[in-house]
């Protein structure tokens, strides 16, 4: 039986951090100025994707994250806080699109779009496994 969501439109989730050394492009080697690194920006997108999301999902089953088409338009200092905000805007089958953004103390600092699918979690697990056996 195909697995049906039940995932209205305008369901939204939201993460939040406050930018420290450790979320700054030199310390995870993505860049050498001391600024939200585009990947944690991406992370935190993707934290608030599942607080969209998850409680909805049947039993068994997760989102993983797909795609992302995201822009970083603006760079945020250590010590500011990021917020980054999550919402569904269709589902097809098993695959949820959100519009996704990420604002920090001041202003817009990224925005686009995400793409997360759902899985049966024993079935996804199973694969895995054979994948890491060479099976």
């Amino acid at each position: 039986m195909p697995l049906v969501l039940n995932l209205p439109s305008g369901l939204t989730g939201t993460a939040e951090l406050v930018v420290g050394e450790q979320h700054t492009a030199p310390r995870i080697g993505s860049g050498r100025i001391r600024v939200l690194a585009t990947p944690v920006m991406i992370n935190l997108i993707e934290a608030a994707a599942l607080a969209a999301v998850e409680q909805s999902l049947p039993e068994e089953h997760q989102s993983l994250g797909t795609h992302l088409d995201i822009t970083h338009v603006a760079a945020t200092p250590v010590g500011m806080r990021v917020r980054a905000t999550a919402e569904v805007i269709r589902v097809e089958g098993r695959t949820i699109y959100l519009k996704v953004r990420a604002e920090d103390e001041r202003e817009l600092i990224g925005e686009g779009t995400h793409e997360r699918v759902v899985v049966n979690l024993e079935r996804f697990d199973k694969r895995v496994q054979d994948k890491a056996r060479g099976v």
